[in-house]
């Protein structure tokens, strides 16, 4: 049986793009607030930008966090620029992010409390290792999902 997802969790996420455009992957890890991981998010997507990427990546881990009843989200991403367009201190100029962006703002907003926090690419191994882990998929669509049991041996 699967543990049930605390109402308050650290969701670290990251997209990447070979090319930008080109080949692309996402990487989310969800953890506890004392950062142990409970599971992690690593998906190929069709080929793209590095901001569609991390755009993407908030995208489906928010809306796993809202599938396993999360009720308090700390985003942890290295995409500072997706950071300061979802707190307003940049415009979204781009058409072909508008869509992604009014998305991830619209999903936020369905949480009781957000924290939106840049932070340095050391701080966000993890994300990274899952979104080049699927950058190694052959084929867009690809996924690896892994949610830990509480009863793993």
């Amino acid at each position: 049986m699967l543990m049930s997802w605390p109402k308050s969790l650290k969701i670290y996420t990251d997209g990447a793009s070979r090319g930008n455009p080109g080949p692309s992957s996402i990487g989310v890890s969800f953890a506890t607030l004392k950062d142990e991981e409970v599971g992690t998010l690593s998906e190929r997507i069709e080929d793209t930008t590095n901001n569609v990427a991390e755009y993407t990546a908030l995208v489906r881990g928010l809306e796993k966090a809202k599938e396993e009843k999360v009720e308090n989200v700390w985003v942890r991403t290295d995409s500072e620029f997706m950071v300061k367009q979802l707190k307003g201190e940049y415009k979204v100029k781009s058409e072909h992010l508008k869509e992604l962006h009014r998305s991830a703002y619209s999903l936020l907003k369905s949480f009781k409390k957000v924290k939106l926090e840049h932070i340095p690419r050391e701080q966000n191994k993890r994300a990274d290792k899952l979104a080049n882990l699927a950058l190694g998929s052959a084929t867009a669509g690809a996924k690896l999902v892994d949610v830990f049991d509480d009863d793993f041996d």
